[in-house]
Formats: C-alpha cells, sequence, structure tokens
C-alpha cells in the first residue's frame, strides 16, 4: 500500500518517508520491549490523552469526541482523566511549528501520566507514532477515523488498534449513479486533494473513473468562485463535496459551506460524512462519527481495564449506511423506489396523516357516529311529526264521532230544551196580548211579559248556538264561565233521560265563591255530558242496586275547582280502571273507547286533570279539577 506523500503537511519522497517512519517504528519498539519487562504488571493510569488533527471547532471531530468521552464514562467504574489537543495541521505547517508542539507537550504533560493515547484522523496517528517514541514509550495507542487503505498490519505496531473507515471514491461515484440515473459527469467541490487530511486517496482513483464519466475539477477554488461555477453545471452531472477547509488566508468550517454552495447548485450534492447532512446535500453512504466514536471508546476502555492490545484486533470499518435528506429528494425529483433497501430517510415532513393520524381517525369517527345520531334523530323527529299529526287528527276525528255519537241523545233533551222557552214565549205572548186587550190595558204587566219573552228567546238562541259549534270545526273562545251554570244546563238537557230510567239526581254546587274557570263552554260542556251519559248507561243496566246520581262542585283552597260525578252503578273491575282512558278500551259492548280519552284530553287542555277511581259501596266516581279563572 502506498503511504501519504504528507506527514504533519510536509512533501515527502516516498522512500524517505518510509525510511523515517520504519526508523522511527524501529526505535519505538525498542523502547516499548525495554520498558514492558519492568512494567508490565503495573496498571495503566486512568487518563486518556486525544490528539485531534483537525480545528477545535469542527463538528466532525467534535462529534467523535464527545462519543469517546460519552462511551469511557458510562462504562467505566472509575472517574477518568481527559486531556484534548486540536493540532490543527489542515492550517499549520512546517519544522516551526512541530518544534513549538513538541515543546508544548514536553513541558504540558511533564508531570501527567497518560495512560491511553486516542489520535483521530491518519495525520494525528502519524503524530501520536513519533510523540509517543519521545514522551510516552510505552503507552498503547488507539486510532479512528483513518481509511482503509492508509492501515495495513505491516506498518502498524503490535501496541496500536483502533477501527478504520471506508472511504473511496468509488462509494461517492455509486451514490452519485443512485440519485442521477444517466450519470455522465461528475464535479468534486472542496479543498485540493495535496491540502486534503481525509480524501488524498481520492487522486488514486480518479484516473479510473475519468475514463468513463467526465470530470470538472472545482477543487481550491474561493466560495465565491465555486457558488458561481456550480451553478452552470451541465446536465446529467452530480458535484462531490469532500470539505472545502481554507482558501488563501481565510479558513473554514467544511460543513458551514455545504448550504451556501447548495444555494446555487444547479445539480445534487453527494457527501459522505454525516456532519455534511441536512443543510443542502442529498446524502449518500455516509460515514457516522458516532459510531467511529464509539468503537473507538470501547476499545480504549478496555484497555485502560487491562485487556492486552496486542490481543485487539483493527477493527476495518463496516459498510456505509445510504442516508439521504428527504427534503433535497424532492427538490432533484429522485424516486425514493431508487435508493437501496437499507437506506435511512432523513428529514421527511411528516404529512398532517402521519403526524395525527390517530387524531384525524377519532375525528372522523366522531363525525360519522354524530352523523348518524343526527340522521336518526331527524328521522325519529320526522316520525313522531307524522305521528302526532296523524294522531291529532285522529283524536280530531273521534271526537267529531262521539259529537255525532252523542248528538243522537242530545237531540231528544235539545228539543225538550226547546220545547220549553218556545212554550214559554207562547205562554207570555199570550199573557201580554190579554193585558193589552182590557179595556184600560195593563202596560207594567204586558212589558214584564214581553221581558220574559225575550228571556227564553235569548235562552233557545243559546241552544241552537251551542248545537251549532257542536257539530262544526269551530268552537267559542275560552271565557270566564261559571261551571255550576255550565252543569245546571247539561243537567236540563240529561233530565228527560235521567227521568226515564228512574235515576235520583243530587247535586250539590257550592256557590260561595262561585266556581269561575275559563274554558270552553261547548268542549267543557261536552265532557260533563258524556261523563253524565256514561253515569246514566251503566245505572240502566239490569240489577238491584239504588240509581243515584251525585253532582257537586268545591272550590279549594289552592285556587281550584273539583266536580265530581258518582254513579251507583255496578262499577268496574279494578284493573281495568287503569285502562279506561286508552284509546279504544270500552267496557260496554257497543262503545268506540275514545270517549273518555277525548275527555281527559280537553280537560288538561284546560289546565286540569281527570281521574276515575271506584266508589263504594259500588259505582263510579270521576274528579274533575280544573284552576280557577282570575277574575283580576
Amino acid at each position: 500500500m502506498r503511504r501519504r506523500e504528507f506527514l504533519f503537511g510536509y512533501r515527502r519522497h516516498p522512500h524517505s518517508t518510509h525510511r523515517r517512519l520504519i526508523a522511527t517504528i524501529a526505535l519505538a519498539l525498542e523502547t516499548l520491549t525495554v520498558c514492558s519487562v519492568g512494567s508490565a504488571a503495573q496498571p495503566l493510569p486512568r487518563s486518556v490523552l486525544i490528539l485531534n488533527q483537525s480545528t477545535p471547532f469542527g463538528p466532525w471531530q467534535n462529534t467523535i469526541i464527545a462519543t469517546v468521552r460519552s462511551t469511557m464514562n458510562q462504562g467505566a467504574a472509575e472517574p477518568v482523566t481527559f486531556y484534548m489537543e486540536h493540532l490543527d495541521f489542515s492550517r499549520f505547517k512546517g519544522q516551526q511549528y512541530l518544534s513549538s508542539l513538541e515543546n508544548h507537550f514536553r513541558e504540558k504533560y511533564r508531570d501527567k501520566p497518560i495512560g491511553v493515547m486516542v489520535a483521530i484522523g491518519p495525520v494525528a496517528l502519524d503524530y501520536a507514532l513519533n510523540m509517543r517514541a519521545v514522551f510516552w514509550s510505552s503507552v498503547p495507542i488507539v486510532f479512528t477515523a483513518v481509511e482503509d487503505t492508509y492501515v495495513t498490519r505491516g506498518n502498524i505496531p503490535s501496541n496500536v488498534t483502533g477501527v478504520t473507515m471506508d472511504q473511496s471514491l468509488g462509494r461517492m461515484i455509486e451514490a452519485a449513479r443512485i440519485v442521477v440515473p444517466d450519470l455522465k459527469g461528475f464535479a468534486i467541490v472542496g479543498t485540493r486533494l495535496e491540502d486534503q487530511i481525509y480524501y488524498r486517496n481520492f487522486a488514486n482513483d480518479l484516473p479510473h473513473f475519468s475514463r468513463d464519466l467526465q470530470f470538472i475539477d472545482l477543487m481550491g477554488l474561493s466560495i465565491d468562485e465555486t457558488r458561481q461555477r456550480v451553478s452552470a453545471l451541465p446536465e446529467h452531472t452530480a458535484i462531490l463535496y469532500i470539505g472545502l477547509n481554507f482558501y488563501g488566508s481565510a479558513a473554514y468550517v467544511a460543513a458551514e459551506v455545504v448550504p451556501l454552495i447548495a444555494e446555487r447548485a444547479n445539480r445534487p450534492i453527494i457527501v459522505d460524512a454525516e456532519t455534511f447532512l441536512g443543510t443542502g446535500a442529498v446524502g449518500g453512504f455516509i460515514v457516522t462519527p458516532r459510531q467511529l466514536g464509539q468503537d473507538a471508546g470501547r476499545l480504549a476502555l478496555s484497555i485502560l481495564q487491562g485487556a492486552d492490545v496486542s490481543g485487539i484486533p483493527i477493527t476495518r470499518g463496516g459498510p456505509r449506511k445510504p442516508i439521504f435528506d428527504w427534503r433535497q429528494l424532492q427538490r432533484w425529483q429522485v424516486d425514493a423506489s431508487r435508493l437501496p433497501i437499507d437506506s435511512e430517510i432523513r428529514f421527511r415532513e411528516p404529512s398532517i396523516w402521519d403526524q395525527y393520524w390517530g387524531y384525524i381517525l377519532a375525528v372522523i369517527a366522531a363525525i360519522l357516529f354524530q352523523g348518524a345520531l343526527i340522521f336518526w334523530l331527524l328521522y325519529e323527529h320526522s316520525r313522531r311529526t307524522v305521528a302526532e299529526a296523524n294522531s291529532m287528527e285522529l283524536t280530531y276525528e273521534l271526537a267529531q264521532m262521539n259529537r255525532f255519537a252523542t248528538a243522537g241523545e242530545m237531540s231528544a233533551s235539545i228539543a225538550h230544551e226547546l220545547r220549553q222557552p218556545l212554550a214559554a214565549i207562547a205562554s207570555y205572548g199570550s199573557a201580554a196580548l190579554n193585558w193589552l186587550k182590557k179595556k184600560v190595558p195593563d202596560l207594567n204587566e204586558a212589558r214584564a211579559a214581553l221581558e220574559d219573552i225575550v228571556r227564553e228567546s235569548h235562552r233557545a238562541d243559546d241552544v241552537i248556538k251551542s248545537v251549532r259549534a257542536m257539530f262544526r270545526h269551530e268552537s267559542p273562545a275560552r271565557a270566564p264561565i261559571n261551571l255550576n251554570e255550565l252543569i245546571q244546563d247539561v243537567m236540563t238537557i240529561t233530565a228527560r233521560q235521567i227521568n226515564s230510567n228512574n235515576i235520583v239526581l243530587n247535586a250539590n254546587l257550592t256557590d260561595n265563591p262561585p266556581p269561575m274557570v275559563m274554558a270552553d263552554p261547548v268542549q267543557l260542556q261536552q265532557v260533563i255530558l258524556n261523563l253524565i251519559v256514561n253515569a246514566v248507561d251503566a245505572m240502566s243496566r239490569p240489577g238491584h242496586w239504588a240509581r243515584i246520581l251525585q253532582i257537586g262542585t268545591q272550590v279549594r283552597p289552592d285556587g281550584t275547582v273539583v266536580t265530581r260525578v258518582t254513579d251507583s252503578g255496578p262499577g268496574v273491575d279494578p284493573k281495568a280502571v287503569e285502562k279506561m282512558f286508552q284509546h279504544f278500551f270500552t267496557t260496554k259492548p257497543s262503545g268506540m273507547g275514545m270517549g273518555l280519552p277525548i275527555c281527559k284530553t280537553i280537560v288538561e287542555a284546560h289546565g286540569g286533570t281527570l281521574t276515575a277511581s271506584p266508589s263504594k259501596p259500588h259505582g263510579m266516581e270521576f274528579l274533575i279539577v280544573l284552576p280557577l279563572a282570575s277574575m283580576g
């Protein structure tokens, strides 16, 4: 394997480099042999010197350092002391700088024993091998972030181990072909290869890949010139970014340059370091500094705990993980299906569904449930509305039927009632004529007779109006009425039917105070009439009992008036009493079962109640409770 042409920043002839390195290694081995005889049994100091070949503010190296420390601290049973040196070989070179470093180490670590040295990068490894021969001849070295091509078993002492990384131009070209399937060229952006501390081996591979692909050299340019050049690259080209660290006297953090280039680049940017991701690069086969730091930290800790360095083989870097930036894949319209199966896609912007799918499903379920519930409620409301309309229509029709049914019963009483005022009118008219035919007419008597005629005619007119209202779809408006007078009118109408059935009528109508109610007189008259007719029918059945009909009114202190209609008929089965107000329930052979439900509806429409209960020793009692009318 070819060794690097640069050691600590100086260009050397390859043979001269080999000879000096071999001499240094020989001296180190000789010293190590002498020292190991007397100190083999001595435990190593619990201190680690970390040598970073780059600047102190690079995210790549700082991530490795932080991971080494955290890995060792987590696994160590006792505290470990860490020393840190940032060699900054990318910017400082020359024998004078090396001499100053040697003096620095000599004075700084004069009384500081070192247990393990950790070298980050190939140049730091070279420097650690040389410095160990001078200051710490027996101290084991653990290296990391050194490419595979640099390390061979023939040029690494036995008390040195570490972890390498797979870093090659071929891997970046492979990633470029994934992103740009019809790749025809590649442009390399960054510090020139001879000034690089990680990518120098790319020079060996360039001739091979330049035969099939167009190579565009954009290395060693300023940031402004680089931005200008990457904005005008030809089609089917990919940009390989290897880190722009400095130009002239200006120094940069390579990761911070990526967004400046990506802002102007007209082609996708391929990278191989994790710290270059997230700022404009598409991605590629990535080396992760955390993994390098963890591997190095575990090796260093095992050595501090007594492991024999010669028994710890060098860990070859595993295959790089394909990692890509979702945002850049979208920018360059890269189909994710072209990526390797084990690819990791970062910065994927989750959709609303990805973030809140659980909530969305819950909301959809709630909306569907609510919609179904609303639909069901509307359906039930519609059914109920139709049912109520049908019920009201049926009730109204049945009420009309009930009126027609009772019309026959009422006709005889109405005729008798009209016969009375008509007979009285005829009698009063005859009397008036007689008083006027006298030689000296008695005008006072004649006037009184005429007034009686007017009164009786009004009475007849009221009867006619009541009958007409009963057979029409309208009723007089509610007005304050004397319940006693209404009951007396009904008793007058039913007097002939009561007398013809040998029924004794007992009326106990309170008149102190008068029972005034706000009611529709025709409807309320229909209720009283229905109850009296039912009572008469019940007592007219064959049987041995006293036929007594009691009707009474009573004003209560709670502002209501009670009307009682009690008969002494055979009564009703107590179980049937509960069903008496149900539609179509009847105890009469020819009944329709609508009279009492209609009566109950009318009474409740007037704000009252209608109840029924067996009467002792037999018979039935109906109670109508109505609120008194406010006369204020």
